[in-house]
């Protein structure tokens, strides 16, 4: 196991995509171990993507890509102007409230990051804010893409762990909210702190109502997915494909935005990204395979076992451990690599899979922010032009809401798991 592992940290230091280090470093186990079973490579790489569950990938990232060409962005932002653009730092405001409705429809941290920032940030520099306060306040923000569902990362867990979408999606829902209000609150104090300007809006009753109504069309959308797969009335899939169905018509139907042009751009966006996640898919589950045959998940549960450490300082030092492999790992193989090898420990120590589950989730979100592999930064990197780590600097005070609530869930595991109980049981 000592060669499998460190030649996989070779290949990544040295600059090899995650996914063929995954691959090259199950070929040196197989070789230098194995080889009479290198066979089952081709078998096992196949095996790996063929799930139905995993066809709601796809689908969700395209749901987003149409979302996010349609227009739906600045709806949004103008929705969030008429309720928090009055307060001191308005616009830094509208940034994580859109985020929050924004992540609830494409669910994806690296469109909200695309389509918000490319709207927020040069306003926001235009209105006098400072570059790194925007540009890392809407990546801080972006995290809720990965945490209010639908949500992708949480779809490759449920897949993984073989648990349900429905009950993830629900355990999503408070620690999300959590995150936003208290993004919210930090970037108050830090707007009236630094006296950064308020916008010209006047809050009434009727333009509150109206707008939301007039939007109503918007804001259904993750009630929707999410209440046909809790109710039972669809799968994750089915329900992945109505949503595409459900934004192309509002594309272009309702606000007709959405050209030909651009429906087949997304159609490109998606076939490139759920491409790059299945290959990573398909060369982890050879990887998990393999710690699989050498019984390492058995061995780690038996060590958790021997340990004897309360539930709540085993998820402390879980959070440690998913930080810190954020912080050089993408979110999608850093939940296949991490699941099968910490899940079953985590059940023998009495924690539900659903609270590992969102925790996991919850602090990989922070390590798409973090250099030097964060997406979020490099996304906002090109739509900013500042570097990643002046960027980061800009997202720390934000991501601070991330680790506060990754402590609240673990400290009162209920504010993870009310919901599915109170929905699903």
């Amino acid at each position: 196991m000592f060669l499998l592992l460190s030649s996989l940290a070779i290949f990544l230091v040295i600059g090899i995509p995650i996914a063929y280090s995954l691959g090259l470093s199950t070929f040196v186990y197989f070789f230098a171990f194995q080889p009479d079973l290198i066979q089952v490579l081709p078998q096992r790489l196949f095996a790996g993507m063929d799930s139905y569950a995993l066809i709601a990938l796809p689908l969700f990232i395209f749901m987003g890509q149409v979302m996010n060409k349609s227009g739906i962005t600045s709806r949004l932002i103008n929705y969030c102007l008429i309720i928090v653009g009055r307060f001191r730092g308005g616009l830094g405001l509208v940034n994580v409230a859109s985020s929050m409705l924004f992540g609830g429809i494409s669910g994806s941290s690296t469109a909200d990051t695309a389509s918000i920032g490319s709207i927020l940030i040069p306003e926001m520099k235009k209105r006098g804010y400072p570059e790194s306060f925007s540009a890392g306040l809407t990546v801080a923000s972006s995290t809720m893409g990965m945490i209010i569902p639908p949500s992708i990362p949480m779809v490759l867990f449920a897949v993984t762990a073989q648990v349900s979408v429905g009950r993830m999606f629900l355990g999503g829902i408070i620690p999300g909210i959590i995150v936003g209000v208290l993004q919210l609150i930090i970037t108050l104090w830090i707007s009236r702190q630094n006296n950064y300007p308020k916008e010209d809006k006047h809050f009434t009753l009727k333009d509150f109502f109206s707008e939301t109504l007039r939007s109503a069309y918007i804001l259904i959308m993750p009630i929707f997915i999410i209440g046909i797969v809790v109710l039972g009335i669809t799968t994750a899939t089915e329900s992945a494909a109505m949503g595409v169905l459900y934004a192309s018509i509002i594309g272009f139907i309702i606000i007709k935005d959405l050209t030909i042009s651009s429906f087949i751009d997304a159609i490109r966006s998606s076939i490139m990204m759920s491409a790059k996640i299945m290959i990573i898919i398909a060369f982890s589950k050879v990887f998990i395979w393999i710690l699989a045959f050498e019984h390492i998940p058995e061995l780690i549960a038996n060590s958790v076992i021997h340990l004897g450490l309360p539930p709540t300082i085993m998820m402390f030092l879980v959070i440690f451990i998913i930080l810190a492999a954020g912080t050089f790992i993408d979110v999608s193989p850093a939940i296949l690599l991490l699941t099968p090898v910490l899940l079953p420990g985590i059940i023998e120590a009495g924690v539900s899979p659903i609270l590992f589950g969102v925790v996991l989730v919850v602090g990989l979100a922070v390590g798409a922010c973090t250099p030097p592999v964060g997406n979020c930064l490099n996304v906002c990197s090109i739509i900013s032009g500042l570097g990643i780590y002046t960027i980061f600097r800009g997202a720390v005070p934000f991501l601070l809401a991330n680790v506060i609530t990754l402590f609240l869930i673990t400290l009162f595991p209920e504010l993870v798991l009310w919901l599915p109980s109170l929905i699903m049981d």
